[in-house]
């Protein structure tokens, strides 16, 4: 039976062959060609990162009104300036599709601008333009935002929301009834492993082993590794198992550890909305909480423990320790400076003066 890592990537090629059925001939050329070096998500990134770019050129630049965006052609992509892609990403700060608005911030504005460095310098390199005016446009700024994690306090408090239904509703606390034993799950095994979400709706049941404390994971990129667990998950994990066995999954969702309450296995995209529901409620000042800033929180902690960047690099699953070093960097500064504060090359005036039993006598 195919792993969920497996029927994931034949869910993306198809999304992908559809959007290409809306885009420029040229870019199937440009996704076969990058097909064996990337991933089946960033080829999807890059169609729909694509998508957006065509729709912006044929609703908002006067000289391509007359086109749909599988009507553009090389003769086309050779009119756009760096000029048109510099208004692209003014265009990309605020949009409005299908009633919908849309905004992007510096981090995405950078993603789509490299999804189209990247298509125009294939186009350029295999002679479908005379000039690459991607290469002109400079990358906007990233700011680094400081970390949103919970405090020790937050955590428990929102283990004790998820066991208690306390501040739910009387519809959540009906569908808490159902689903606190899972749920407990899932926070706890963010919190004690710094799992992706992407990575823990992929666990099946037989990644499990309580031997040695630890589970297999498909990470990022399709490469596979043992993440280990302490105590308190492993119980938490043995308790939703017991339910878990008496569950009657959905044909095909047999082999999924965490389940829906429509038994099937469960989706991103309702873990997200749970973490949110629960966390919302342990630190209501903290806006936006989502898994990855349980998965931070995880970070920290282990950072903070060890101070050791390389070893929260590696179980975090970062293929390049910069990426972790600019996230921790700030806690690095503030340990710094600490310690400047316990350095004194003087004592203090008060410490200088001679205690009376080591005064001089005349």
């Amino acid at each position: 039976m195919p792993t969920y890592a497996e029927e994931r990537a034949k869910e993306l090629q198809l999304l992908t062959r559809a959007a290409l059925r809306e885009l420029p001939d040229v870019c199937f050329d440009f996704i076969n060609a990058i097909d064996s070096t990337t991933q089946p998500l960033t080829r999807y990134a890059y169609v729909s990162d694509l998508k957006i770019f065509f729709g912006f050129l044929i609703n908002e630049l006067p000289k391509f009104a007359d086109k749909t965006p599988r009507t553009l052609d090389v003769s086309d992509l050779n009119k756009v300036t760096s000029r048109d892609i510099y208004m692209y990403l003014d265009f990309l700060g605020l949009y409005i599709k299908d009633d919908v608005e849309f905004s992007n911030q510096d981090l995405g504005k950078m993603r789509k601008l490299s999804s189209l460095r990247s298509f125009y310098k294939f186009l350029y390199k295999n002679g479908y333009i005379e000039s690459d005016p991607a290469a002109l446009v400079d990358m906007p700024k990233r700011h680094n935002k400081p970390i949103i994690r919970l405090e020790i306090d937050e955590v428990a408090h929102m283990l004790d929301l998820v066991e208690s239904g306390e501040m739910l509703s009387e519809r959540q606390k009906k569908y808490n009834d159902h689903t606190k034993t899972r749920d407990l799950a899932i926070l706890t095994l963010f919190l004690g492993t710094g799992i992706r979400v992407s990575e823990l709706v992929g666990i099946n049941i037989d990644d499990l082993d309580f031997s040695i404390n630890g589970f297999l994971v498909t990470r990022k990129g399709g490469s596979q590794a043992i993440l280990y667990f302490p105590d308190e998950v492993a119980q938490v994990l043995k308790d939703y198992l017991k339910l878990r066995m008496d569950m009657t999954p959905v044909p095909g969702n047999e082999d999924a550890l965490f389940l829906s309450l429509q038994n099937k296995r469960i989706s991103v995209r309702a873990v997200q909305l749970m973490v949110k529901k629960y966390a919302s409620q342990a630190a209501p000042l903290k806006k936006h909480l989502s898994p990855h800033k349980l998965r931070s929180t995880f970070g920290t902690n282990l950072y903070h423990e060890t101070g050791d960047i390389y070893l929260v690099a590696d179980v975090l699953g970062h293929s390049d320790v910069n990426t972790t070093r600019r996230h921790y960097a700030a806690m690095s500064d503030d340990r710094r400076r600490m310690a400047a504060r316990k350095v004194h090359l003087r004592a203090d005036p008060e410490d200088q003066a001679p205690r009376d039993d080591q005064k001089e006598t005349d």
